[in-house]
């Protein structure tokens, strides 16, 4: 390894020339030093998320080897495609609920047909990535709040959480419902394997307690390793406490996933539902971290670097991989600093996959679910939720609705509830936006307040504020506004101040409107002027027709400007 980190500025040219054509952007610029200090931050990341992986192989319904297949052929193609030096692409506890939840409906967990369905779903997933990398819809991330995006993943941590409970318990029977296994669990409690539950709560103890006082401790392999040398010395298996049973060992053999159409139909919404997701978290963690570092961003080619990453998955035998925000973090306190640290992972991992996967089948499945519950504590944020609701309690309940609806009904729904709460949010502020006028404060300066008929500027001088674009579903509050305010104006209204600093769009319906409007209030001897407007609503005005009507004179680039022209000294308050 030394010598191999020796001679890298040897390849430099190369390199570069693989840079200049769009590949590696996520690894280079590298020298020998950040080399060396990836290449052990690479070591230590794997020793950390080899647990996990195995783990979310298991909400998958895939066998636990597939798991390691996920951070092999998938992490290499991020690292040669996608842009971010600090994303990791791998198995996700969100995605695999997704497809998990529906694929089990269609096969036998762990079977060779649900394995084919996964792969489908892999590679259907990569040709709606690449198709958003074609097209650069990489904004579509912006449309998935975070508040909401909070809440999803809290719902899914409870779903997760709850499906393990049946393996920490030693109890036999598991449920594809969320509240039908909470039941289940309920029900056959008095069937509870004592030390099948004693080994989950040892782990879930050590693993949450570690997570705080010794975050670096890599205690979840700990938990493994242990519990496989235990199981084998003390044949934990003839005891009751259940074991994986045999693992495939070696590479991944390469094929392509075979379905047929009609489950390639059932599979497109399932693909279109890790797509969102994926597209929300990796563009989410890739832009947190590269702002850590002050680094610039590309979400349109990370899509790339995850459309080539879920290829590989489908062809390897594997299930959806994302952009884990979880493990991004884990990688970023391992110290990587590039995808090289990715790449030395994935050579850690074959290792693993060559020499040490035949021990895998001790493994007790209590030790590999009560990994798996410590990680869907971690996607219930109560930090951030707690923060939410003091901030905002509106945006508070949307975050637990969400969260109830993925528990409720389930995760592939759950995801386009979330995506339809954020767009009517977004909607919502732009339909009701805040409106207010300048008023008379206490020291005779003009101040900011919410627009309520009564109120006035000055005697003859209403100066009002819109708080957002005018568009179809919207202009009719604003004439409304309008027209309660000249109403019940304390003195007749001579001028109307519109100050249009938030009007940045006028749409047809808008226009129509706010030209009726301004043509009413012409013959009711109200001079209607424009304050602040802009280069693109003044185009808008001009295009529809409103420029005529209230006269080019009326349309200023400034509140003094218009307030001069209406012959008024303006106190504003600065």
């Amino acid at each position: 390894m030394r010598d191999f980190l020796a001679n890298w500025t040897a390849r430099a040219d190369l390199l570069k020339r693989t840079a200049r054509a769009g590949m590696l952007k996520g690894v280079l610029p590298l020298n020998s030093a950040a080399a060396w200090r990836d290449a052990l931050a690479g070591v230590q990341l794997a020793a950390m998320d080899i647990p996990q992986v195995l783990g979310y192989a298991r909400i998958a319904g895939m066998p636990a080897v597939t798991g390691l297949y996920t951070v092999f052929l998938p992490l290499v193609a991020f690292a040669l495609f996608g842009a971010s030096r600090h994303l990791v692409v791998a198995a996700d506890s969100a995605t695999a609920t997704i497809f998990a939840s529906r694929v089990s409906s269609m096969a036998s967990v762990s079977s060779t047909d649900y394995a084919s369905l996964a792969a489908m779903v892999a590679l259907l997933t990569a040709a709606l990535l690449l198709v958003a990398r074609i097209f650069k819809l990489g904004f579509l991330a912006d449309f998935l709040s975070r508040t909401v995006l909070v809440g999803f993943l809290a719902g899914v941590g409870v779903q997760v959480g709850i499906a393990m409970l049946g393996d920490m318990f030693g109890l036999p029977g598991h449920a594809s419902r969320s509240m039908d296994q909470l039941l289940l669990v309920v029900r056959e409690a008095a069937q509870v394997n004592v030390p099948t539950l004693l080994v989950s709560v040892l782990v879930v103890a050590a693993v949450l307690f570690c997570k705080r006082i010794l975050p670096r401790l890599p205690v979840p392999l700990i938990a493994v390793v242990a519990g496989i040398a235990a199981s084998d010395m003390y044949s934990w298996a003839a005891h009751g406490i259940a074991v994986l049973g045999p693992v495939a060992g070696g590479l991944p053999a390469l094929r392509v996933p075979s379905v047929t159409w009609q489950q390639f139909l059932d599979l497109m919404p399932v693909a279109a539902s890790c797509f969102v997701m994926i597209v929300a978290q990796s563009a989410a963690a890739s832009r947190v971290f590269a702002e850590r570092h002050h680094e610039a961003a590309d979400t349109n080619r990370d899509l790339l670097g995850i459309a080539a990453a879920n290829a590989a998955a489908a062809f390897s035998g594997a299930f959806v991989v994302n952009g884990s925000p979880t493990q991004t973090a884990m990688a970023d306190r391992a110290g990587t600093r590039s995808q090289f640290a990715q790449i030395v992972f994935a050579l850690v991992v074959v290792v693993v996959l060559l020499f040490f996967s035949r021990f895998l089948q001790y493994l007790p499945r209590c030790i590999l679910a009560s990994i798996v519950f410590t990680i869907a504590v971690g996607l219930v944020d109560l930090k951030t939720l707690f923060a939410i609701r003091r901030e905002s309690p509106g945006e508070f309940a949307l975050a637990v609705f969400t969260a109830a609806a993925v528990v409720l009904i389930g995760v592939e729904h759950g995801i386009l509830i979330a995506v339809a709460v954020s767009l009517l949010r977004h909607v919502r502020h732009s339909y009701r936006p805040h409106t207010m006028i300048l008023a008379p404060g206490d020291d005779g300066m003009w101040v900011p307040v919410p627009a309520v008929a009564g109120t006035q500027t000055a005697p003859g001088l209403i100066v009002y504020r819109f708080g957002a674009d005018l568009f179809y579903a919207n202009d009719h509050f604003f004439v409304d506004d309008t027209r309660n305010l000249i109403d019940h104006a304390p003195s007749q209204v001579r001028w109307f101040v519109i100050d249009a600093s938030a009007i940045t769009d006028l749409d047809y319906s808008a226009a129509r409107s706010v030209g009726e409007l301004c043509r009413l209030l012409q013959r009711s001897g109200i001079r209607v002027i424009f304050a602040r407007a802009n280069g693109y609503l003044r185009a808008d005005m001009d295009r529809h027709g409103i420029t005529p009507i209230i006269g080019a004179s009326c349309i200023f680039g400034t509140l003094h400007e218009a307030l001069r022209a209406a012959g008024v000294a303006d106190p504003v308050s600065k």
